[in-house]
């Protein structure tokens, strides 16, 4: 299976698809080939749908694209795989399959795609839906039971054990906020993430932990020193698996749609995510769409009003 989205989330959103795949494959595994930027060998770790995960390089120049396709049929052709699901409507994997000779090669047959796989592909008209209800078209295409789009992702049990004693002493609920995006479009402004977090600290009797990579460390530490309140944790300094436990752990989630929201309702935590600029994604019922008046834009994430946060996650708050 051929996975060519760069982001952690992608890979939690591919779960249940993984899984259904995984399901009809002699021997009811996979392996998974996916772009380092995904992180898929350390969440797929825990994974039994998933014998391998296997990196490669798919964007870059024209060049460097070309030169990664050769590399990927290469792979292929040595891993003598027989068949194989490509997750995208892009080409290129599609074509190295073929120059890898590898006899059966599922795919969306979106574009151009089309001349290089060996089944009929989904009608065109999905061609501008989004990602999940491609796959969702491709499993009903090809009759492969998809009993549900939750990702339920599985953590290996000494990881979340280890992140439970480790924080065994904050008061609950535990609140994440997840600061930081892929791109500033769908991050929100720190003026609007200083005055959240102030006012949320104000209202919970519990933890606030902030996650973002080692990346958002500065941004958190300003942000807890600005306030007072609930204790808060800067928790950008755990690894991927640790922050992804954590949020498994947790009471509630905030923040944009990005890795750490899919994380959260990977996990059955429930979510309220900010979609300013991108679309509601709708594969988990513990994802709680925000919305700012007047629907998704550029600036979309400005529009979106601590207040308007606040009042969303409030009555999630009553419960402690």
């Amino acid at each position: 299976m051929i996975q060519v989205k760069p982001g952690i989330g992608d890979v939690v959103w591919h779960l249940p698809f993984i899984r259904a795949i995984a399901g009809v494959a002699p021997g009811g595994r996979v392996t998974f080939l996916a772009p380092p930027t995904s992180h898929a060998k350390e969440l797929l770790a825990a994974e039994p749908a998933v014998a391998e995960t296997v990196y490669f390089e798919h964007a870059g120049s024209e060049l460097q694209r070309g030169m990664n396709l050769l590399r990927l049929a290469a792979l292929l052709r040595r891993s003598k795989f027989r068949s194989i699901w490509i997750l995208d409507r892009t080409t290129r994997p599609a074509l190295a399959a073929r120059l890898a000779g590898i006899p059966e090669r599922i795919g969306l047959g979106l574009g151009a795609q089309r001349l290089f796989i060996t089944n009929p592909g989904i009608d065109h008209s999905h061609f501008h839906d989004h990602p999940i209800d491609w796959l969702r078209a491709l499993m009903a295409a090809m009759k492969v039971p998809l009993l549900s789009t939750e990702p339920d992702l599985r953590l290996p049990e000494a990881t979340l054990a280890a992140v439970a004693a480790k924080f065994k002493s904050a008061a609950r609920p535990w609140i994440v906020l997840g600061i930081g995006a892929s791109h500033p479009d769908k991050d929100w402004p720190d003026e609007y993430w200083a005055e959240f977090i102030f006012q949320l600290r104000g209202r919970s009797p519990g933890t606030v932990f902030l996650v973002g990579g080692p990346a958002n460390a500065l941004r958190a530490a300003n942000f807890i020193a600005a306030g007072a309140g609930a204790s808060a944790v800067n928790a950008c300094d755990l690894s991927l698996v640790d922050a992804a436990a954590l949020l498994r752990l947790a009471d509630l989630f905030v923040g944009p749609s990005s890795g750490p929201l899919n994380l959260a309702a990977g996990g059955g935590t429930e979510a309220f995510g900010l979609f300013g600029s991108t679309p509601v994604l709708t594969y988990s019922k513990f994802i709680h769409a925000i919305e700012p008046p007047g629907g998704q834009s550029a600036d979309g994430m400005q529009r979106i009003l601590p207040a308007q946060v606040l009042e969303a996650v409030a009555p999630s708050l009553l419960h402690w």
